[in-house]
């Protein structure tokens, strides 16, 4: 029996609040590691070529940045990252373009934090090859 992998992930947003149920939501799925946070887009570059993690939870409002130019720079240094945007603008140009530029998936803060738990069980059981 082979032993599971456990997924890491980065929360990379500059909300407190969403931190908080972001992590709340980590601790509930067996096999996931949070392994840091960033509030900053240079926080968030540093600290992914840092400890490289499975998963990055990227705010599209990125502070002192944006999100999607953080995206496109995780892309193109590690292409093998999976990207979960969250964005209080979910207007469908900006999903379009995070989608264009890589992002895995691309969720409303408002209405889409729910199926949060459920993307990240699937990335999980799809990363255990």
């Amino acid at each position: 029996m082979s032993k599971r992998k456990t997924l890491t992930v980065l929360i990379a947003d500059g909300s407190r609040a969403m931190v908080e149920r972001l992590t709340d939501i980590l601790e509930r799925v067996r096999g996931l590691k949070l392994i840091g946070y960033a509030v900053t887009a240079q926080e968030t570059t540093h600290s992914i070529q840092e400890l490289r993690p499975d998963v990055v939870i990227l705010d599209l409002q990125v502070t002192n940045g944006r999100g999607i130019n953080v995206l496109r720079a995780i892309k193109s240094s590690s292409p093998d990252i999976r990207i979960i945007i969250l964005s209080n603008f979910p207007y469908p140009q900006y999903r379009k373009k995070c989608l264009e530029a890589g992002a895995d998936f691309f969720l409303d803060k408002s209405l889409d934090f729910s199926k949060m738990p459920e993307i990240l069980r699937d990335l999980m059981a799809n990363s255990l090859g």
